[in-house]
């Protein structure tokens, strides 16, 4: 057995590594983007961070490719994997698509939580102290989890896996970080999402739905 395949075996028995190489890969690359090691332009370098994680190439390439079906990097001719420029176009064009994702995810959700709103609660009252705080991070995060609860109560995988395909958290920290974007205090916008679950609202959707394009004017905003 070779000192890589060894090092593998050995990262794949320990406890904390009992997740795929290539999805420890891929954590460690969306790490580096929102710790600022890689920004807009800049290379990644397969061999550097398959030594840093001491594994093999492969697990490097196919979290690589996740990023690249991600938009975030891009395949540049004779000059490797580069982090791609981040637009308010392209943020502008996620918003219709996950309002009208989150409108189904609404009509299906109202339903089946039949007005118990005990999941969504915690996430709004931890939105509205980070945003007292001015904790941004904590604050992106608690929205991006309450929209989440929604769309997984909605009990549809297929629905779940497009909404989460969008990388939405990512995507507002990235255009916080490298747009210099401003973050719109909308904490309080969501008390009359979890109120119109609680009464099963029928038109609960189309509220999601207009809550999110609020922001496809103005990408300076956290959805």
């Amino acid at each position: 057995m070779t000192d890589e395949r060894a090092t593998e075996s050995t990262a794949f028995a320990s406890p904390l590594r009992r997740v795929p190489l290539s999805e420890l890969a891929r954590r460690a690359l969306l790490d580096g983007l929102l710790d600022g090691r890689w920004k807009p332009g800049d290379r990644i370098i397969e061999r550097q961070v398959a030594e840093e994680l001491g594994i093999s190439h492969g697990p490097i390439r196919e979290a690589l490719r996740d990023l690249h079906a991600m938009q975030l990097v891009e395949a540049v001719p004779n000059k490797g994997v580069r982090v791609r420029e981040l637009t308010p176009d392209y943020l502008v064009e996620v918003y219709p698509v996950r309002a009208a994702l989150e409108r189904l995810a609404g009509q299906l959700a109202v339903r089946r939580l039949a007005g118990d709103v005990s999941e969504l609660e915690p996430h709004l009252e931890l939105m509205q102290q980070a945003a007292r705080d001015g904790d941004t991070g904590l604050q992106v995060h608690c929205a991006v989890e309450f929209h989440r609860e929604i769309v997984r109560a909605a009990g549809n995988p297929v629905l779940l896996r497009q909404w989460e395909a969008l990388a939405i958290e990512l995507w507002t920290r990235l255009s916080l970080m490298w747009l210099r974007t401003e973050l719109h205090e909308n904490a309080d916008d969501h008390i009359a999402i979890v109120d119109a679950f609680r009464r099963q609202d029928p038109y609960v959707g189309r509220l999601l739905e207009l809550h999110v394009l609020e922001y496809a004017h103005q990408p300076t905003g956290m959805p």
